[in-house]
């Protein structure tokens, strides 16, 4: 399900997965992607929502799976499949803790905020506090 590019100067800081060939159902890819790591994240490599949650992440320890899909040679179809799991709402970002969608920037946030989201990260093996 690895599909992805490091770019930018926050590459190290991230899981950016190396390249396999993925069947064509868009859903199916991204289950198979989402479940391939604790933490995975559909991003846009200019998306500033995206990057907030980046550093959310790196600042909690966790080291999140990225998958940017503004550089992946199918990412048009990813992102309307994305879109149509975020409910019609934007295609990203998007985050699966534990191969379960979480949500977009306003879920994880609400869950950080509530105390929630540690937890989650905790049970998904992301997390070892």
């Amino acid at each position: 399900m690895h599909n992805y590019y490091e770019t930018g100067w926050w590459s190290s800081s991230y899981n950016y997965p190396a390249k396999r060939s993925v069947g064509t159902d868009p859903f199916e890819r991204i289950e198979r992607m989402a479940s391939a790591s604790a933490v995975v994240m559909f991003s846009m490599s200019t998306c500033c929502m995206c990057h907030a949650l980046k550093r959310l992440f790196c600042g909690m320890g966790v080291n999140p799976t990225v998958y940017e899909v503004d550089e992946d040679p199918r990412g048009n179809e990813l992102e309307r499949a994305l879109k149509r799991l975020s409910g019609g709402t934007s295609a990203v970002p998007l985050v699966f803790i534990g191969g379960k969608l979480v949500g977009a920037m306003d879920s994880v946030m609400a869950s950080h905020i509530s105390g929630t989201l540690v937890p989650l990260l905790k049970e998904a093996g992301a997390l070892w506090l």
